[in-house]
């Protein structure tokens, strides 16, 4: 059952592009904020967009990367807290040195905070190749964007 609700709703018809008129600069704006998540950005047949318009999506990626650091860090406390009983103090600096690339501070001491520990080291150098990507993204986009922008 849960499937066949979850396979209607990938399927759900979705709103159509909204295209947003900018006066200041008198060409057109794809806003694609309802296409597959609102990630899609201007096609090389649109003129770069405003710096202004650079900015609020540099902050919008931004804001998914902390969310993303934010979420990560409180699910590595949470794992230190229960696997390994310490102090939400020690397993802040564990989760955060794990994710900032330094290794743990406290050595895990059971077999299961052992065994969380490595899965957790692993995510957590996934993490911070997500959040680069993440991070990165709008700069590069924009920088090969305006290379490669056909109305020049």
């Amino acid at each position: 059952m849960a499937s066949v609700m979850a396979w209607a709703w990938l399927r759900r018809p979705r709103p159509p592009l909204s295209i947003h008129v900018c006066t200041e600069e008198s060409h057109v704006l794809p806003h694609l904020t309802h296409l597959r998540g609102g990630l899609v950005y201007e096609s090389k047949h649109h003129r770069p967009v405003p710096t202004r318009h650079f900015l609020w999506r540099l902050s919008r990626h931004a804001g998914a990367a902390g969310t993303l650091v934010g979420l990560s860090l409180g699910g590595g406390m949470a794992g230190y807290i229960h696997f390994e009983q310490l102090a939400w103090r020690d397993a802040f600096l564990n989760a955060a040195m794990l994710l900032g690339g330094m290794g743990p501070v406290n050595a895990p001491l059971s077999p299961a905070g052992k065994l969380f520990a490595g899965a957790y080291a692993l995510y957590a150098g996934l993490v911070f190749l997500v959040v680069l990507a993440i991070l990165l993204t709008p700069v590069v986009h924009r920088v090969l964007h305006t290379f490669h922008w056909e109305g020049q």
